[in-house]
């Protein structure tokens, strides 16, 4: 999880696309009782006359028919001013009385309750949204014509619905002829129960955008601070044909127990100008499409992408506050659970095509063998809390619903975000389904990272459940359980499931375990050689039950959040003051070591051990059963130096500096490239199975020794191809005895990690091994037995 949003605040006033949002909250008018339309005074196909007012979307001001607006005073959302509220709406409603009609007149029916979002209909397009606890729902349309880039030419319409016509159970719904199939902008005005110690947050004033929209449209342009207040809205598009994923495409498929992940955020990947590409395709879909032979020279077969939902990156920045220098380049602030984000698309291209290159992507790296794994966050939204409410959506559809809330109606925070989402709550539950379903069918992703997933745990009083709903539903879906789903099995409550995470025998985990040993052998920490061997043996402790399996384990040890590779070698601290949160934000423990100086330095010893570690650790990951996770940018060592909570930088600080990878594509990167194809080449580092006693040897009396950092294995592969294994983390050299190899073989040295490039690893192999080898300080070796010549 993110430590920055633990502390992530947003705007509660600026979000309507309908109002002025630099310094007043100007209303449309407000759909009240007393003013509203009534849908059932009309005849079900009859015209019907509409307000409409005239806008610009996309810039930070908003133009409105004068006698339809009036300016009023900011208001705060917080508990303390709900009187304030209840005043202006007052005032809203004298204005109702005052509105014109205006055409375009449009013919509407009484629509259909499923399916929830948008849908095209013989009759027209249906609009339906699910609101327990609303009693005014108006849907809001913008029938826009684009004439640049930042200017839309908009009539703005507002339909009001009549739950007597428009509501089935707990769903709305409209069916409106004769709009057009593209290009509508759309969002709706809920009002309800003003209550917040019963859990509403109901607020007229803003149009939200449908859970269930397929595109978001907003600011065209990552991080455009020229447009830093764009608002976002659902739109549809039913005219383009269907994407042509060709006649021989075919997912790759791949076994969990051969997967090799590449945790990567799809900006950062090419972003830097170093990448080479066009300026409009850096940071974005096709920017990855660009770099997929780098991804094959790795040997990676499976990318794990950061969060694609839509998010606003520009959040930070919508008030005064210690971080709104920063740009959320992570995305864990997910706005819409439907839509790939459309700033990733290639510049300026909006959400229609972002989906389709989207999908190009997909297509190019499952045509390279490369599987797609989505980090999902279903554990909060980008809405905060009541503090300074960021509300463009569930809040204002239905907060008691779509959150989980106290017995006083406040938002219980097991995120660390502000709100947690209510994910066993039967429609929350079915939003996920449908949102992951979606995912799956539409785009062709593989599978999922499940963000925060201990909350996808707890009930809706927040409660840890035995059997979650939601959790089981992932696991036996006819759909969802043939893709990869991999559980972040903690929260910010202290509900740390590694190990126990309900399962159903599906669900795969982070190891935090795992990586957490595993720094702390290889930096040589005392009493750490028995927990290393459990962890690179598949940590049987852990996931030996039931018909669990050792690839249930993904193995880490350095992912987007927290220190990159090169800098858990050369920090002992984190160094996060850019952030402007006063050095309180990312982990304090980080069982990291610098190596003796703290950050840059000139002393080639100090590099040189560096370089070692960054190798032991790497060789580590690979050769151990499970499957393996590395992160992005580390194949070269990438520094952010020393900040372990880079969410905010839209800068070198995250994005791959591919002059780097240049520069070291014969020393660290070769190595790591070898090194995972040497994990694919041996059958051995992958078991189906936990490791039988036939299946490896210890070479170890030491066991009890607190004070023993050196650990040797071999692993038996069946062929007399075994492999020794041997990890140093004393700080002088161990004398270890070689086992004998199996008969007519030989053992030949693949890899001693104290040997400069190209003598670290050897593909062939190299003789001369005698009963003895000196394995270095700091040092790891990897030996193969061939056949005697």
């Amino acid at each position: 999880m993110d430590a920055f949003l633990c502390s992530h605040n947003g705007n509660p006033i600026l979000n309507s696309p309908f109002f002025n949002s630099k310094t007043e909250l100007t209303h449309l008018t407000s759909r009240t009782p007393a003013g509203c339309y009534s849908i059932r005074s009309l005849s079900i196909f009859s015209s019907m006359r509409l307000r409409s007012s005239k806008s610009v979307f996309g810039s930070n001001e908003t133009l409105l028919n004068s006698t339809q607006i009036k300016k009023h005073d900011r208001v705060e959302c917080n508990a303390a001013n709900v009187s304030d509220h209840l005043v202006q709406a007052n005032v809203i409603e004298e204005e109702a009385t005052q509105s014109s009609e205006i055409s375009p007149s449009f013919k509407v029916s009484a629509g259909q309750g499923f399916p929830l979002g948008v849908s095209e209909t013989e009759r027209g397009i249906n609009f339906a949204l699910f609101s327990q606890h609303a009693s005014v729902v108006t849907l809001c349309l913008s029938i826009s014509e684009r004439k640049t880039l930042g200017e839309v030419d908009a009539e703005v319409v507002e339909l009001p619905l009549d739950p007597s016509v428009n509501k089935t159970g707990d769903v709305w719904h409209i069916c409106v002829e004769d709009l057009p199939r593209h290009s509508v902008l759309y969002g709706y005005r809920l009002d309800g129960p003003r209550e917040w110690q019963q859990g509403h947050r109901f607020d007229s004033s803003i149009v939200l955008i449908d859970p269930y929209a397929k595109q978001v449209e907003g600011r065209r342009y990552f991080g455009d601070a020229g447009n830093k207040m764009s608002k976002f809205l659902g739109t549809y598009d039913f005219t383009s044909l269907p994407f042509d994923w060709g006649d021989n495409y075919l997912q790759p498929s791949i076994p969990e127990k051969d997967l090799v992940i590449y945790e990567m955020n799809v900006r950062a990947f090419t972003a830097d100008e170093s990448s080479g590409l066009d300026p409009d395709i850096r940071g974005s879909y096709l920017g990855v499409i660009e770099k997929i032979p780098h991804l094959l020279g790795l040997g990676i077969n499976a990318v794990e992408l950061l969060p694609v939902f839509e998010f606003d990156e520009l959040e930070l920045q919508r008030h005064p506050n210690p971080r709104d220098h920063m740009i959320n380049t992570w995305g864990y602030s997910t706005i819409n659970f439907f839509a790939p984000m459309s700033r990733y698309a290639s510049a300026g291209v909006g959400p229609v095509a972002a989906q389709r290159e989207f999908k190009q992507m997909v297509k190019a790296l499952h045509a390279s063998g490369i599987e797609v794994i989505l980090d999902v966050v279903y554990n909060h939204t980008n809405e905060a809390d009541d503090v300074i409410p960021y509300t463009t959506s569930f809040r204002g559809i239905d907060n008691k619903v779509y959150y989980m809330l106290d017995v006083n109606g406040q938002y219980l925070n097991f995120s660390g975000c502000g709100n947690t989402l209510n994910c066993n709550h039967p429609v929350v539950m079915e939003l996920i389904l449908d949102s992951l379903r979606h995912w799956v069918i539409e785009y062709h992703v593989d599978g999922f990272r499940f963000d925060l997933a201990s909350v996808l745990c707890r009930g809706t009083d927040g409660s840890p459940l035995n059997a979650p709903p939601l959790i089981k539903a992932i696991a036996k879906d006819d759909i969802l359980s043939k893709c990869k789903i991999i559980a972040e099995p903690w929260d910010c409550g202290g509900l740390y499931l590694v190990g126990s995470f309900p399962n159903w025998d599906r669900w795969a985990e982070w190891n935090g375990k795992y990586r957490d040993d595993v720094r702390r052998f290889i930096k040589g920490d005392s009493g750490m050689k028995g927990n290393f061997a459990t962890r690179v043996a598949g940590s049987a402790d852990l996931y030996k039950v039931n018909k669990r399996k050792p690839y249930h384990s993904v193995n880490f040890i350095i992912a987007h959040d927290g220190f990159t590779l090169h800098d858990l070698v050369s920090y002992n601290v984190k160094h996060n003051d850019a952030n402007g949160e006063g050095g309180n934000d990312g982990c304090n423990d980080n069982f990291s070591w610098n190596c003796g100086y703290e950050g840059d330095t000139a002393d080639t010893n100090i590099e040189a051990l560096r370089s070692r570690q960054m190798k032991n650790f790497h060789l580590a990951l690979m050769i151990s059963q499970g499957t393996p996770m590395m992160l992005m940018g580390d194949e070269y060592g990438h520094t952010r130096y020393g900040n372990n909570n880079s969410y905010g930088h839209d800068t070198a600080i995250n994005n791959f500096q591919w002059g780097q990878l240049d520069a070291r594509k014969n020393s660290q990167f070769r190595f790591f490239a070898e090194i995972i194809k040497l994990r694919h080449k041996h059958a051995v580092f992958g078991h189906d199975n936990f490791l039988e006693k036939n299946d490896i040897t210890w070479h170890e009396d030491n066991w009890y020794n607190f004070e023993s950092r050196f650990l040797a294995f071999t692993l038996h592969d069946g062929k007399g191809e075994d492999i020794y294994l041997a990890f140093n983390a004393h700080d002088y050299f161990v004398k270890a005895i070689l086992p004998s190899p199996p008969q007519k073989r030989r053992w030949l040295r693949v890899v001693d990690t104290n040997l400069a490039s190209p003598d670290d690893f050897v593909p062939e192999g190299v003789p001369g091994i005698g009963a003895l080898y000196d394995v270095a300080a700091f040092s790891s070796i990897l030996l193969v037995a061939k056949p005697q010549v």
